[in-house]
């Protein structure tokens, strides 16, 4: 006979009731082939042989097991119980003699995919009258018993009196956690309860008493070698007179099904975390916040440089951090952004092996070599107990190593939850992947960009400086320009621009405006507005479709000493003029249309006083739009920050601005900025 004809569907196998003191039998299929009987049923019914139908090993009992009876039960799936029911069988006594019993008949799944009938029967024959009640009850209890365990999936049984103490022993139980029944008994069971599922376990069984009701919870169980296993127990209430005398659980061992669950979930998680986001550190990012705090209490993610392969790791290497997350009430991080990883360090042999390294140890004390540099004092407040190291492989390569740590009295990162990192990686490939090309792409797009756009000239008696950052949600070319020269009558032009559009269309036409307005400058000496206005006449012939915005400034040195600025607007956001005494204010006149439109119309400029040491400051709307915000809000914002930072130099204020102010990913920054010398004091003649 098969294991699995002697198995219920939920692995429980029929060897479990043996020590029952009430009889059991089980059938299967609709001819009710007998495969299996407890000892007490053969004292009961006399012995049967297994493996035959049922009209044939129950033909001389009557009337239980009447095949009528086993085919309505698998039938509707309706129990049938009968109660102090007399019955004769042939045996080595009397034909004659009357005997008394109290069974259920109720229909259940088999491991082999048959439906079958289990019968449970209690002889009562002593109890049978009012004299013998306590008796009779007994033995009905035992039939409820086993009649709620039908309701249970189960590999291990246990009993417990009405408030749910464990009364008998448990073999099953003592395999699971390795408990002797005088350890188990009563409820010294929750000691083997992981402490974090413990309070939750009680309360759970208390709700359940109070309803009357089934109990089902998932708890992990310290095995006997301290591992900890996910285990479902199942509960159901006997119910006597209205009130619950007795509990009868089950318990299952589902650690795989529980770690496939997680894993599905966190993949579900990954997806969602990471769909339509292109840019590789905002991926990253968003796996990061998925790993913690479910799988990490923290993770730090490093980018790697290109190796030709990963042999090639002879040279000590630098490795980017662009990730750092923690869970709420971890101490702050001060890891270095870039770290030196030498060519033996446990980092680089995870480049070489693509396969994780997992480490545990002592709260805050982990072994130097796998510490990153400077992070010694974080781990041991953090009180870090153990991390992994996951290479991230992305077509084809390592691109990137997972940093992840577990602290205090959690569990150690186990291998099953490393495995669970690594597979989520895996399923995150094509995010990866396309972030890495997107991210190869723009660094192209990047470098063009700026062999473009010129560095900044050397001015007399001026500082200048430019930046550049690119949009961080296209790969492609923008159309943002700046551009800065010194005209032959020694005044210093400046410029800056902004092509409609984002792509290598938006980028030519950048290009050739920046060009054509250094030529139309350079040609003769006249206001920047009349410039502009030869510059819209040629756009609208070269780009009929085509808009852009600009400004053209020339700031002029007079022979007082005093420095003027003389500009025009084509559409676009306003100068900000900054003076080194902390004021910020927009310079709001030669406003004109957009480069594109109005042909041969006039266009104004004016001219503004530059006080010594302020700074102007050219940019395009990159800087200042948010979407669904008012520009003016974004203007007033680069005003107050501006003038913040109006004493420090001048490479400082653009870094600054940028970092300070909340631009838009969808759009390219460009910003060129000009220091005036400070007034020179003469001594008194």
């Amino acid at each position: 006979m098969s294991n699995a004809e002697t198995q219920l569907s939920g692995g429980l196998s029929l060897d479990v009731f043996d020590p029952v003191p009430v009889g059991i039998a089980v059938t299967s299929g609709p001819g009710h082939r007998l495969v299996y009987t407890n000892h007490a049923y053969q004292e009961i019914v006399g012995e049967r042989t297994r493996s035959l139908p049922g009209r044939e090993v129950f033909s001389d009992l009557r009337p239980l097991g009447f095949v009528a009876q086993l085919d309505q039960v698998l039938e509707t799936g309706q129990t049938i119980t009968l109660r102090e029911v007399p019955f004769e069988f042939r045996d080595s006594g009397p034909p004659w003699r009357e005997r008394y019993a109290s069974a259920s008949m109720s229909r259940i799944s088999l491991a082999s995919g048959e439906v079958g009938v289990l019968i449970i029967i209690a002889e009562v024959t002593d109890h049978v009258g009012p004299e013998a009640e306590f008796g009779a009850v007994r033995s009905s209890r035992a039939i409820l018993r086993y009649q709620s365990l039908l309701q249970i999936d189960t590999q291990a049984l246990w009993v417990g009196d009405g408030l749910g103490r464990i009364t008998e022993p448990s073999p099953g139980w003592q395999r699971l956690s390795g408990q002797t029944f005088e350890e188990y008994r009563g409820n010294g069971w929750l000691a083997v309860i992981h402490p974090d599922d413990r309070e939750l376990s009680e309360e759970a069984a208390y709700q359940a008493m109070l309803r009357q009701s089934h109990l089902e919870q998932i708890y992990r169980l310290a095995m006997p070698d301290g591992t900890y296993r996910h285990i479902r127990s199942r509960a159901a209430p006997v119910i006597e007179n209205g009130e619950v005398v007795e509990w009868i659980g089950a318990l299952a061992d589902i650690e795989d099904e529980w770690q496939e669950s997680r894993l599905r979930t966190l993949l579900d998680q990954t997806a969602a975390a990471t769909a339509d986001v292109a840019d590789l550190e905002e991926v990253l990012g968003m796996l990061s916040k998925v790993i913690v705090p479910t799988l990490a209490d923290g993770v730090g993610i490093y980018l790697l440089p290109q190796f030709e392969d990963d042999q090639s790791i002879v040279q000590p290497f630098i490795a980017e951090r662009v990730v750092t997350t923690n869970r709420d009430g971890m101490p702050p991080s001060r890891m270095l952004r870039t770290e030196r990883f030498e060519p033996d360090s446990v980092f680089a042999d995870v480049i070489r092996r693509r396969r994780p390294v997992r480490f545990a140890f002592p709260c805050g004390s982990p072994p130097a070599d796998v510490v990153p540099t400077g992070a010694e004092e974080w781990f041991a407040t953090a009180r870090v107990n153990s991390m992994a190291l996951v290479p991230v492989l992305v077509d084809g390569t390592v691109a990137a190593i997972v940093d992840a740590t577990v602290s205090g009295c959690r569990e150690p990162i186990s291998t099953a939850d490393v495995d669970l990192l690594s597979r989520m990686l895996e399923h995150a490939h094509a995010h990866l992947s396309n972030a890495m090309r997107f991210q190869r792409t723009q660094r192209v797009a990047l470098a063009l960009q700026h062999y473009l756009l010129p560095e900044p000239p050397e001015l007399p008696g001026l500082e200048i400086t430019a930046r550049y950052r690119p949009s961080a949600s296209t790969a492609e070319i923008g159309g943002d320009w700046y551009d800065s020269f010194l005209h032959p009558d020694g005044s210093a032009i400046l410029t800056i621009g902004d092509v409609a559009g984002h792509d290598l269309g938006a980028a030519v036409t950048m290009s050739q405006l920046r060009n054509m307005l250094r030529g139309l400058a350079m040609d003769r000496r006249e206001p920047p507005g009349d410039i502009l206005r030869r510059l819209n006449i040629a756009t609208e012939v070269f780009h009929r479709e085509g808009t852009a915005s600009c400004i053209l400034a020339r700031l002029e040195n007079r022979d007082d000493g005093e420095w003027l600025v003389n500009y025009s607007l084509a559409g676009h956001p306003p100068p900000l003029l900054v003076t080194s005494d902390g004021d910020a204010d927009y310079l709001d006149g030669g406003r004109n249309p957009l480069l594109g439109v109005g042909y041969d119309a006039p266009r104004q400029s004016a001219v503004t006083s530059l006080p010594p040491g302020s700074t102007l400051l050219l940019y395009t709307d990159g800087l200042v739009e948010v979407p669904g915000e008012d520009i003016d809000m974004g203007l007033e914002r680069l005003r107050r920050h501006s003038a913040a930072l109006s004493r420090v130099s001048l490479d400082v204020f653009c870094d600054e601005l940028l970092a300070r102010m909340p631009v838009a990913k969808q759009d390219d920054i460009a910003m060129i900025a000009v220091r005036l010398p400070r007034a020179v004091s003469h001594p008194a003649g």
